[in-house]
């Protein structure tokens, strides 16, 4: 029995170092994360956009799932999101990841579910009648999503442990 208790403690130790990341991920050297390394170091000002009293019907009416369209959930996140693009683009305010954020509470969306089915151009995705290229910004530019495959991992060992033991 004692051996049992030594197994898991070494496994527990084991996998949790496997999920430590020492690694830099490659996203901090991206230009849309901001131009200086102070930046890192800065807090960003809040949003001056009151996302949390929205109305986000316009999103969850046509964005359903299981199946999620993208056609249908990316005119609907650009329908909502439009209006705001300036802000939400603004790298120094906290509003894409609040607006996200809300948007995924009260749609009770999957993670990525954006990010991965939304794709425009290199700028982000376009807004319906922007203006022309150079007067404002006229794109919103979506969150990448990436995973940590020792985490993922850590899961799954631990689950399968689980249901062996």
């Amino acid at each position: 029995m004692a051996w049992k208790t030594c197994f898991f403690v070494v496994l527990f130790f084991a996998l949790t170092e496997l999920a430590t990341s020492n690694f830099v991920s490659g996203d901090v050297f991206e230009a849309s994360h901001g131009s200086t390394g102070r930046s890192l170091l800065q807090a960003k000002k809040g949003c001056i956009v009151d996302f949390e009293n929205m109305n986000y019907t316009i999103i969850t009416s046509q964005c359903k799932g299981p199946q999620y369209p993208a056609k249908q959930c990316c005119a609907a996140l650009l329908e909502f999101m439009c209006p705001f693009a300036d802000q939400i683009n603004d790298l120094n305010s906290d509003c894409a990841t609040t607006a996200f954020s809300y948007i995924n509470l009260y749609g009770k969306y999957p993670p990525g579910l954006f990010a991965n089915e939304c794709h425009g151009g290199k700028d982000g995705l376009d807004c319906p009648d922007s203006p022309p290229p150079g007067k404002s910004s006229s794109s919103i530019n979506l969150p990448s999503r990436k995973t940590n495959i020792a985490a993922s991992f850590l899961i799954a060992a631990l689950s399968l442990v689980l249901v062996f033991f």
